[in-house]
């Protein structure tokens, strides 16, 4: 009986499709990629054709070695990486490793599945492919091009900038994206604009509300309150005529089932959950979890696809479930049929559950948390992209009035009733802003007829403004980075990853805004490199690696049109690239300790305003910074609270703070972004180790009793809880707090006596083994008094405070 060896990227995978193969089948993991080109070395002879270097990845050869072994003893090895450019690359680097130089060694085939079910297994297994060298050298393409760009631009962002940094021709063009929006939002001049709402009573509620649509046929343009006034001047006292009612039926159709990026933005707008930890928990789904009986079991398909086909058997299984489960109305005559991408690769599937039975409810008891959250989010989005379309009834209200002036306006109100809620009984697509058919919902319209006059209410005009473009969320950039044709969704997680380890960008408020470090280093690069950091040239690049795949094109003659290019953009750069460094920029500050001039000069922590009289004036001061938030008041003065003394801007290891002019004699800080530090109160109660007075103090953990003759005395009170120490007797328990700010109580005798405890202790004796305290617990089915003997089980409610 022939032996077989099988080799897929990870263990759960491995034991996930060992389980269908049987006992002639060994199932090996390599862990990902086991050669790639090495970390200190280029690796790439530009001039014999772009021929890369691999070697065998750092800490690989032992893995290899026994994966050697285990193919001297089998008649196939069967390569099982993952359906895509990455897992083929991976599957002919094996080859190269494991196949014998004479040529009598075991057949090596490739096997491919988007999903890891028996059956899917099984069909793989039956008709086993060779290597595909296309898909290989569309990996290799990319790579090879990432090289070249990282190691020829990182070094001159090393010289001109700080060691460290690092330039990648995609995650330059998601920053760029980044630094243009942030300019944007700076550059953005609001405009003044008024809407006109009525509110009108018909024969039967609800009330009437309309809003202002038309002016003498014209969409109004009321820039100014005192237009606003002139309209409602002119429509005083005038009659509301309903012009016309119409009904149309307006049906809402399901939307596809996920693919990488439309999963990676729904996740991130429905489930907070960022790039990287979505594809995280896809991968678990993928390759298999525990399910009971059944044992390891793929969840998902494959998770890294960009189409949205799907097979013909698990249409079958989505429809039978549908009239199951929801009935006949829910279920469309024909199964529904999506148009993907013209780029899309359809020999993968869309995002879907391996099983339509499988319901997340029969999965709870087996998934983690978040993976619950995921596969429900997958179930439900592939179940109703197999539904019927949800039909709503829209209704639009004209009313008709004519000013004083003769001037006629047009007042419009618009609602939808849901009549049938198909899809949406399953799931209904997150957005990124509200739109019409939200509004058209929220509004409830009674019945009126054709010339009826309505009642006046009231009116009401309200100003508004014009607001910038929003900055970037996860799921928006994704968005956006899709639409330009930008990288592909499987390399997201990692870009979005990159720029925020480089410090290039932060997250504020979950959305992306560019560092003073991150818009240098974009304008640099766009300063040299300005057509290889473009939008439109990044998408073709992403264009030719499809070619590749496709057989259309050799990849090194790809390589070359875009070195040609390269290389005489980075002649010009080594020469003419801006010296962040050392360059300094002239202010209008003069030095208020020397007299001499001021300029701006870039340090480790970024930009800052020095004294040109260097080294013998060392006077130095922060950036006034331009911020998108409302800048009416950065020009305030801020005082520091304890002493008076004026306040400044200064950078730390942790970001931006003020601080008081005073150090060292007044270390008074804030952190930006939080709240003013209260001012220390002081007491009555004196210090027992100086005699000065004790103060209220607030401290990052909350406020705390300490003596205001700090530095000099450093007494600080300690927060009794009347429990005498049950370890050494002699000690009183005292609350106190861990490096991370969490509360704790331990012994004041420390480090003599090492008694901790969690629960707060409790002046009371248990009533059944006499402990000397009992602890305070919360619980879900309440809050108790409990004796901290764990063999001890009293427990009693807590009594509880009233708040006068």
């Amino acid at each position: 009986m022939s032996k077989n060896l099988v080799i897929v990227e990870s263990p759960a995978k491995a034991k996930t499709i060992g389980k269908y193969l049987g006992k002639n089948f060994v199932v090996k993991a390599s862990l990902g990629h086991v050669k790639d080109l090495p970390k200190n070395d280029l690796a790439v002879d530009v001039e014999r054709g772009f021929e890369p270097t691999y070697e065998v990845i750092e800490g690989k050869k032992k893995l290899i070695g026994e994966l050697k072994a285990a193919a001297k003893g089998a008649d196939n090895i069967y390569l099982a990486a993952d359906p895509d450019r990455e897992g083929e690359a991976i599957c002919y680097h094996l080859q190269e490793e494991l196949q014998s130089k004479s040529g009598k060694g075991p057949a090596i085939h490739r096997v491919m599945f988007n999903e890891i079910t028996a059956n899917a297994v099984r069909k793989a297994f039956e008709k086993p492919l060779p290597v595909n060298t296309s898909l290989v050298d569309a990996q290799q393409a990319r790579r090879v091009l990432d090289r070249l760009v990282g190691y020829k631009i990182s070094p001159l962002l090393w010289d001109k900038v700080r060691r460290g940094l690092s330039a990648g021709r995609v995650q330059t063009v998601a920053l760029r994206l980044i630094v243009d929006r942030e300019r944007e939002i700076l550059a953005f001049e609001k405009e003044e604009y008024w809407t006109i709402d009525v509110a009108l009573n018909a024969k039967k509620p609800p009330v009437l509300k309309a809003r202002l649509a038309k002016i003498a046929g014209e969409n109004p343009k009321i820039g100014n309150q005192a237009a606003a006034d002139g309209v409602v001047a002119d429509i005083n006292g005038t009659a509301y005529v309903v012009q016309s009612v119409g009904t149309k039926e307006k049906k809402r159709n399901a939307v596809p089932p996920f693919i990488t990026s439309t999963l990676q933005q729904e996740a991130a707008r429905k489930l907070r959950f960022s790039v990287k930890r979505t594809m995280m928990i896809a991968q678990r789904l993928y390759e298999g979890i525990e399910i009971g009986e059944e044992g390891a079991v793929g969840l998902i398909t494959y998770m890294r696809t960009d189409s949205v086909r799907v097979a013909e058997d698990a249409l079958d299984d989505a429809r039978n479930f549908i009239a199951e489960r929801y009935g006949p109305p829910y279920l469309p005559e024909k199964p529904n049929v999506y148009r993907g991408k013209k780029d899309a690769q359809d020999a993968h599937e869309a995002i879907r559950p391996t099983g339509a039975f499988r319901t997340p409810e029969s999965m709870e008891k087996f998934l983690q948390e978040d993976e619950l959250k995921l596969y429900r989010l997958i179930w439900m989005r592939f179940m109703a992209s197999q539904m019927m379309p949800a039909l709503f009834d829209q209704t639009s209200i004209d009313v008709a009035v004519t000013g004083k002036s003769k001037t006629t306006y047009l007042f419009r109100a618009t609602g939808s009733v849901m009549k049938f809620d198909g899809f949406l009984k399953v799931y209904e697509e997150g957005k990124d802003s509200k739109d019409e058919d939200d509004e058209e919902l929220k509004h409830k319209l009674p019945l009126v007829a054709q010339g009826e006059e309505l009642k006046f209410k009231s009116i009401e005009p309200e100003q508004h403004f014009t607001e910038p473009p929003p900055r970037y969320t996860e799921a928006t950039l994704v968005k956006e980075l899709e639409a330009n044709g930008v990288g592909r969704p499987s390399t997201y997680a990692s870009i979005l990853s990159t720029i925020q380890e480089r410090e290039y960008v932060k997250k504020e408020g979950g959305k992306f805004a560019p560092t003073e470090l991150g818009t240098v280093v974009t304008d640099l690069l766009l300063e040299s490199f300005g057509d290889i950091f473009d939008v439109l040239y990044t998408a073709r690049i992403e264009e030719r690696f499809d070619e590749i795949e496709e057989g259309a094109i050799d990849w090194r003659n790809a390589m070359g049109d875009f070195y040609d290019k390269f290389s005489v953009d980075l002649e010009r750069a080594a020469v003419h690239m801006t010296d962040i460094k050392r360059m300094e920029k002239p202010t209008d500050f003069v030095c208020d300790k020397c007299g001499k001039p001021m300029v701006i000069k870039w340090g480790k922590h970024g930009s800052f305003i020095a004294c040109t009289g260097y080294p013998e004036c060392t006077s130095t001061r922060e950036i006034p910074t331009t911020t998108t938030e409302d800048l009416g008041e950065q020009g305030e003065d801020e005082y520091c609270v304890n002493c008076g003394r004026p306040m400044v801007l200064k950078k730390g290891r942790f970001g931006q703070f003020m601080a008081c002019t005073g150090y060292p004699d007044c270390k008074t800080t804030r952190q930006l972004g939080q709240a003013e530090k209260k001012a220390d109160q002081k007491l009555d109660e004196l210090c027992p180790q100086c005699g000065n007075n004790l103060v209220m103090k607030s401290g990052r953990f909350g406020e705390f009793t300490a003596c205001s003759n700090y530095p000099s005395c450093k007494y600080v009170k300690q927060k009794l809880t009347g429990v005498k120490c049950p370890d050494c007797s002699e000690g009183d328990i005292i609350e106190r707090r861990s490096k991370r700010g969490k509360t704790f109580f331990g012994c004041n005798r420390y480090p003599k006596c090492e008694f901790v405890a969690w629960a707060k202790p409790v002046v009371k004796q248990c009533p059944d083994c006499a402990s000397p305290y009992l602890v305070e617990k919360y619980l879900k089915s309440g809050n108790f008094l409990q004796c901290p003997n764990n063999e001890c089980k009293y427990k009693e409610p807590m009594a509880e405070t009233v708040v006068a």
